[in-house]
């Protein structure tokens, strides 16, 4: 158990770096009212009813095979002793996180669970990431383990692909639209400022980031995805198993079906609408052929100049590597290229660390280098050799010993000169950085580095091979992502409402201990009838326990009654209903 935090936690999740670490929150089980209880117990019944037919095969197994029960609202640390079995965990965090931390939780096989319920105003839908969303929605799938790895590879990839400032901002405003919408008593005015800026952000003519295009790819394949015969597909995406209304829309001829290819990362959506159209993929292994025919068009595969420039239009940290194998991790500010394009100088502002395969170097943390870091890159003039494809016999000709003066100039122009310290060599033996002291490094009329600097740390290498998103050594920047200063609102409980969960606990004691007497249940029914004309879930509630057919009639009357007045809890009541009559029926 954490001390900070008090969350349970296990193996995967300690092994968690520590900026991913400030996300999670304790789960607070007894925060969930009997309200919030009834309300999944609906939602849970009335999807598993017609998710048996139309879900794919994994979904009704998974929900066992991963702890998530139809009854009650399931304890994460519950779920994690059982998810274990297949390499998997899951942490609470407070709604959205950002995007590039929610794909490194995924990356480490950890699925993040917003723990709050929506409300009951909200239960067909709700657009805030919520417990029923993702434990009833994801959790069960991952038991198959094709999907699961298809998740963590996305993960991976996504926890590294670059992002965009108006990626950060949709982020801020999606969370505080989807806040305020699942809040009580916030004002439509307010809803509607929040949407405007939504729609205002969506609708902007900006480039589609990596990003993007990786957040377009989690919602046709995770949120939204269907699977197997495109005539008669089934469904597998969390946000259309956990959507009681849209589960069902989704597989009517008004939605397209579209064959799944790459083409989907390049396709936008509106979170605030139904989908137009879904994706269908033949199978889950088909999911990985088409990530990695994506991963390829991306920066941490590519590298160069395209890859350094979106690093620093970005203006959040982010690592290079070079040919060396040497990285670079930081907020990178400044490059210069040749007239082929080519990156001969790059610059960092702030704490920057350097790595060899995802490890720090000793003594080249974000202490080393807190005011930022620069150095030339490419091959020496003349002689058309990088550094660090040069032999003993040239290291010497050029004087690249500890204790030697260096003068060289680069093909790019760059000139530097100091005294070389010392130096620092990968495993196949080739350098991969300089310590020079008393050094200046000038570029035609700039300067690039004087003496009075310090120590001048320059890395070799002749080409950027990759550039992504986040730090190379994940313990580098132990605040790498921000936390959003948006929180949760959390509903005030009224008197009327205190009262009505008393009602509730009520009725969920008797069908948890078994009932003894219908004239408590008939003495609430009427309590409920005059003080509660909206209320419809409690009555469902006590006519799936009730033995006395005078009060099954009456509430079915009063239900009807309901339904005249709120058309629009029809379908909420009558699918209930429906599921009522059927559980009497196979009980029989």
């Amino acid at each position: 158990m954490s001390k900070n935090n008090h969350y349970e936690s296990n193996e995967l999740i300690d092994r968690l770096p520590k900026h991913l670490k400030q996300f999670i929150k304790p789960q607070n089980y007894d925060h969930y009212t009997p309200i919030n209880q009834a309300v999944w117990r609906y939602v849970m019944k009335k999807c598993v009813d017609y998710l048996a037919d139309v879900a794919h095969e994994s979904y009704l197994h998974g929900l066992e095979q991963t702890g998530v029960s139809v009854e009650r609202i399931p304890s994460m640390y519950g779920m994690n002793r059982i998810l274990k079995e297949i390499g998997w965990a899951t942490v609470a965090v407070d709604g959205f996180i950002p995007p590039n931390a929610f794909m490194e939780f995924q990356a480490n096989k950890i699925l993040v669970i917003a723990s709050d319920i929506r409300q009951l105003e909200h239960i067909e839908y709700t657009p805030a990431p919520d417990i029923i969303h993702e434990s009833a929605g994801h959790a069960p799938i991952i038991a198959n383990p094709d999907y699961a790895e298809y998740l963590r590879r996305l993960g991976a990839i996504g926890a590294k692909a670059i992002l965009s400032k108006h990626d950060m901002d949709i982020y801020e405003a999606v969370r505080e639209l989807s806040i305020l919408k699942e809040a009580v008593g916030i004002s439509q005015e307010k809803i509607a400022i929040a949407e405007a800026k939504v729609n205002e952000l969506q609708n902007m003519k900006v480039e589609l980031s990596e990003m993007g295009q990786i957040r377009n790819l989690q919602w046709w394949t995770v949120e939204y995805g269907l699977i197997g015969d495109i005539d008669d597909p089934k469904i597998y995406g969390a946000g259309l198993l956990s959507s009681i209304g849209e589960s069902k829309s989704c597989l009517s001829n008004s939605v397209k079906k579209i064959p799944y290819s790459i083409a989907a990362a390049y396709q936008e959506f509106d979170i605030t609408k139904s989908q137009p159209q879904l994706y269908v993929t033949p199978d889950f292994s088909y999911l990985m052929l088409v990530l990695e025919q994506f991963s390829n068009t991306l920066s941490i595969r590519k590298g160069g100049r395209k890859g350094l420039q979106k690093l620093i239009d970005s203006q959040l940290i982010g690592t290079i590597e070079l040919s060396t194998g040497l990285q670079v991790s930081g907020k990178f500010s400044k490059a210069l290229f040749n007239d082929d394009n080519e990156v001969i100088f790059f610059k960092t502002e702030g704490p920057t660390a350097l790595a060899f395969r995802e490890k720090e170097l000793i003594g080249h943390g974000i202490d080393s280098h807190s005011h930022g870091f620069s150095s030339p890159l490419g091959k020496l003039k003349n002689i058309n050799l990088a550094i660090e494809d040069m032999g003993p016999v040239d290291l010497k000709a050029y004087n690249f010993y500890d204790g030697k003066w260096l003068s060289f100039e680069f093909e790019s122009g760059i000139k530097v000169e100091g005294l070389n310290v010392t130096g620092i060599r990968n495993v196949y033996g080739k350098l991969m950085l300089i310590q020079l002291n008393d050094c200046t490094v000038t570029y035609k009329e700039e300067v690039l580095f004087l003496p009075e600097y310090g120590l001048f740390d320059m890395v070799i290498g002749k080409e950027i091979i990759a550039a992504f998103s986040g730090t190379a050594d994940s313990n580098s920047f132990p605040n790498l992502y921000e936390v959003s200063p948006i929180k949760t609102i959390k509903q005030i409980e009224t008197e009327s409402q205190r009262h009505l969960e008393e009602q509730y606990a009520i009725v969920a004691e008797m069908r948890t201990n078994g009932l003894e007497d219908d004239t408590v249940l008939a003495e609430l029914f009427n309590l409920l009838k005059d003080n509660y004309p909206k209320e419809w879930l409690l009555h469902l509630e006590i006519l799936e326990i009730t033995n006395d057919e005078n009060l099954a009639l009456s509430i079915h009357s009063h239900l009807a009654k309901t339904i005249e007045k709120f058309p629009n809890l029809n379908l909420l009541i009558t699918d209930g209903i429906q599921i009522i009559k059927k559980t009497i029926t196979n009980k029989t």
